[in-house]
Order: C-alpha cells, then sequence, then structure tokens
C-alpha cells in the first residue's frame, strides 16, 4: 500500500540575474524583454532606474532600439526597499549609477524571493570596472554578458570609448559621446587621447 505524500505549497524562491556589457549591447533592450515575459507570465513585477537617467524618458525604461517599458525613478537604491511589496519580479536599469547599496538591496530581495533582474555598465569609459555591478556579478546566480559591434573594425566590443574630452566618470551620453570599441580598437583610441 502506497501512502500518498501530502502536497505543500512551493515556496518562492528568489535569485538575481545580472545583464551587463558595453554601451549599445542590448543590455536593456534583454531587459525590457525579460520583464514583459514575466507579464505575459502574470507576474507583478516593478522597475526601477536611476532618477539622474532622463534620456529618453523620465519614466520609463527606454532601449536604443526605442522600445519602453514603464519605471519609477528613484534617487538611491534603499528606495527601492520602499517601493516593493507583493511583487514576484524587480528589474533595475542603469544599475552602474546607483550607489554601493544596490548589492544589498538586490541581496535582500532575493533572499525574500523576488526575482531581480538588473542591467549595467560592467565597466566604465576608462575600462574600469563601474560602480555595484562587479559585486552584483559575483553575487548573482545568473550572469549575461551581451557585446556590441566595434565601430572601428567590426569585431565584438566590450567598451564604450567616450570620444569627447571630459574626465566626468558620469557623462549620460548616446552615439555623439560614445562608441563601442574591441579590445584592440580600444587600446589604440586610448593610447591616442592621452589617457595612458
Amino acid at each position: 500500500m502506497f501512502l500518498e505524500k501530502s502536497r505543500t505549497p512551493i515556496e518562492r524562491r528568489g535569485w538575481i540575474e545580472v545583464i551587463a556589457g558595453s554601451m549599445f549591447s542590448g543590455k536593456t533592450e534583454e531587459l525590457i524583454r525579460r520583464l514583459n515575459r514575466a507579464r505575459i507570465a502574470r507576474q507583478r513585477v516593478e522597475i526601477f532606474k536611476p532618477s539622474i537617467d532622463i534620456r529618453y524618458s523620465e519614466e520609463e525604461v527606454v532601449s536604443h532600439d526605442s522600445n519602453s517599458i514603464r519605471s519609477t525613478p528613484v534617487s538611491t537604491a534603499a528606495n527601492i526597499l520602499l517601493m516593493v511589496s507583493e511583487v514576484d519580479v524587480v528589474g533595475v536599469d542603469e544599475a552602474q549609477f546607483f550607489d554601493k547599496g544596490l548589492v544589498e538591496v538586490c541581496d535582500q530581495l532575493a533572499n525574500q524571493g523576488v526575482r531581480v533582474i538588473v542591467a549595467g555598465l560592467d565597466m566604465d569609459f576608462r575600462g574600469i570596472p563601474f560602480g555595484p555591478i562587479p559585486d552584483l556579478l559575483a553575487i548573482a546566480e545568473y550572469v549575461t554578458k551581451v557585446h556590441a559591434i566595434c565601430m572601428r573594425c567590426g569585431q565584438l566590443a566590450q567598451y564604450s570609448h567616450r570620444k569627447i574630452a571630459n574626465e566626468k566618470l558620469v557623462l549620460l551620453g548616446e552615439t555623439d559621446n560614445y562608441e563601442p570599441l574591441c579590445r584592440e580598437c580600444y587600446s589604440a583610441a586610448y593610447k591616442g587621447s592621452g589617457n595612458e
């Protein structure tokens, strides 16, 4: 005689996904795709972006391909915790512009059973790991590294080369200020700019 095992509801399990790469590599496009799929699955989704990013819209996350999804701009990572309740999925765009507290926020949400999807630049224009992204890559369960196409040789690009002379770490811009480059073309451009 077989005894039927009692079934208990499956406990929600959270995790962190990071989508990282250079500018023009499709990070935001991939974030929007994953969030839209979660919505189709009738999951409760909240999206956040740094309040300083107003390039395309103040209240939407917008990809370079003009796809968009409604979001909430926040000035600090801690504000995200104040604005989420009863959610299944949290999306964060332009994560490199957040303070280091974003790592703890994402970890806390994942520990509470939330799927957290973060997109951001992994390196700044100098080729140095950017903001909280390196720490998020270390604790994430899933990492997707996306690449652009080098504007000089056509190979895969992983660097965001700043085309104008400006040493500010945060300088919002588009193709007029930045271009994606491969390692070889970036090295040549960086040496040529006198930043060695």
